[in-house]
């Protein structure tokens, strides 16, 4: 049986960018280029099914930017490409990003007719002046309008991202905000801290944000919060209702494989000959003038020895760690390549490692970064 595969779209414009906002999104131009790029979209899904090898997809999402700025007739015509490319599987879950307030609004009757079944609002915050700081464009009254948008389309399987530590917040207002959330009814909680990326408007041009300890204040808070309401942690910026976990992450997070389209995606496909990362031309530009769209793209084999520390990047977001024998099937290595890393963590308290299960504990999951870094390889001076 053919292991399943993952989809991964990439709708590149948004309304305006985001000063904290480092992911690949552009200003919308006046005249959005849609129907070339959906063009694109559906050329460039051939670029990489020689290493698809017509895997069944279980699973595709609609990132970007914001992809609700594309109309149901696109993302309809999108995955009508990718069943024709590839066995689409009839429960697959398909997702679709969205952010509150803007002209999408409204629609969302129409996307679930298209074929989306999940989709995952972009709040960040119930208060009007953090929207502000933020460079949002929405009110705390568009995030409640799209929800009841969500409900009489039947769409009832939503995700909120919220985020927390913003400019000048305080413990009870992190609440007050996870609070707004939750009564909503959201499947799926996003949560997760704000922090200064390189190249963003924030990092040029700091807010005055809580400090760490006020930040790991909130984040407790609301993880209690969170798990009063019936959300379990399963990843480290993840909560979700029984049996809501989002999929298509759990591709990303379990170390499994994905195809990826649009520009500046990435994948990474599994084939006899190895591991491969690839990736389209990144800007819209670039993207809808080469040719055959991802036929520009590149792809790269992943090196025995940068493995683990693939793997390790994301099977240990996972609140419960993934086993050995996940690792081996995954990449084709004996677990013991992983134990002199394995070892220098545990000494510190920051993994542990017992009945075929490796998980980062509580105080690794606060220092992830540098749990992840030590599986690095080491390279010569």
């Amino acid at each position: 049986m053919l292991e399943s595969l993952a989809v991964y779209v990439h709708l590149p414009w948004c309304v305006r960018k985001c000063p904290y906002c480092d992911f690949n999104s552009h200003a919308a131009p006046h005249d959005l280029p849609e129907a070339a790029y959906v063009e694109a979209l559906r050329a460039d899904l051939g670029a990489d099914l020689d290493l698809a090898a017509g895997r069944p997809v279980t699973s595709v999402f609609f990132g970007g930017g914001t992809p609700s700025l594309f109309s149901p007739v696109a993302i309809g015509r999108i995955l009508a490409g990718i069943a024709a490319a590839l066995p689409l599987d009839p429960g697959a879950e398909v997702t679709l990003e969205a952010n509150p307030g803007t002209l999408e609004r409204g629609r969302f009757d129409d996307y679930a007719a298209a074929g989306i079944n999940r989709v995952s609002l972009g709040a960040q915050s119930f208060s009007a002046a953090q929207l502000g700081q933020l460079g949002r464009i929405h009110s705390p009254g568009d995030i409640e309008s799209a929800v009841r948008d969500l409900e009489r389309a039947g769409i009832a399987n939503f995700n909120l991202d919220l985020m927390y530590a913003l400019p000048g917040q305080t413990v009870a207002e992190s609440l007050a905000d996870l609070q707004q959330a939750i009564a909503l009814g959201p499947a799926h909680l996003s949560h997760y801290q704000l922090t200064l990326e390189p190249g963003t408007a924030f990092f040029h041009r700091p807010p005055s944000l809580p400090d760490d300890d006020v930040a790991l204040e909130m984040q407790l808070a609301c993880q209690a919060e969170l798990a009063a309401a019936g959300f379990a942690q399963y990843e480290v910026s993840a909560y979700a209702r029984p049996g809501r976990q989002c999929r298509h992450n759990l591709a990303y997070w379990t170390f499994g494989d994905y195809l990826g389209i649009g520009a500046g995606a990435h994948g990474k496909l599994s084939t006899p000959a190895g591991i491969w990362r690839t990736e389209k031309p990144r800007t819209p530009r670039e993207y809808l003038a080469s040719p055959a769209a991802g036929a520009a793209g590149t792809r790269r084999r992943v090196v025995e020895d940068e493995l683990p520390f693939e793997w390790a990047l994301n099977a240990l977001r996972l609140i419960e760690g993934s086993s050995l024998a996940a690792f081996e099937a995954s990449t084709g290595l004996p677990a013991r390549v992983l134990q002199p890393a394995v070892e220098s963590l545990a000494a510190r308290g920051l993994v542990e490692s017992g009945a075929d299960r490796l998980r980062a504990t509580p105080l690794g999951l606060r220092f992830l970064n540098d749990v992840q870094a030590t599986f690095l390889p080491e390279r010569a001076a």
